[in-house]
């Protein structure tokens, strides 16, 4: 709950989502407050779930995924083994990033990445064609990233 972080640890979040390699010194002296302090407060932060995990973010381009295709799935059906059946395979596919269960015309939205338009056909083929329970796909290529961050407001 938002309502259980004080001021400081705000700032501890909001500092480690813009530079999660920093030392604890780094952190300490960001917040304001003392090397042991910091640490402890960070390991309530971990242990209350607040920080879930600690990443290294890939530039898509260096690694050969600049492609960003946003995938809206309709399903058959909406009963649980249907969704349940489909989000157990689409967890199994690679390159789909995110899997969203949305409210609206879609019942799914996946982000997924490929090399060019020629390896979306691929895994379009090899994988999203082969999921169950789909009635309908609409695949919208992103022309330009605008704006990413893994920041959440706090």
């Amino acid at each position: 709950m938002k309502a259980e972080l004080d001021s400081i640890d705000v700032r501890i979040l909001a500092a480690l989502q813009r530079s999660g390699r920093m030392t604890n010194a780094e952190l300490s002296e960001r917040v304001n407050l003392s090397p042991s302090a910091c640490h402890r407060r960070v390991q309530q932060l971990e242990k209350a779930g607040y920080i879930r995990d600690y990443v290294a973010l890939l530039d898509p381009v260096k690694i050969g995924r600049p492609t960003t295709v946003f995938v809206e799935i309709t399903l058959s059906a909406q009963a649980d083994e249907v969704l349940e059946a489909f989000e157990r395979e689409v967890a199994r596919i690679p390159d789909v990033l995110e899997c969203h269960l949305m409210a609206g015309t879609a019942d799914y939205l996946l982000k997924v990445v490929a090399r060019d338009t020629e390896d979306f056909a691929r895994i379009h083929r090899r994988y999203l064609a082969r999921l169950p329970g789909v009635a309908q796909m609409h695949s919208s290529f992103a022309l330009r990233t605008v704006l990413q961050t893994t920041a959440i407001p706090i």
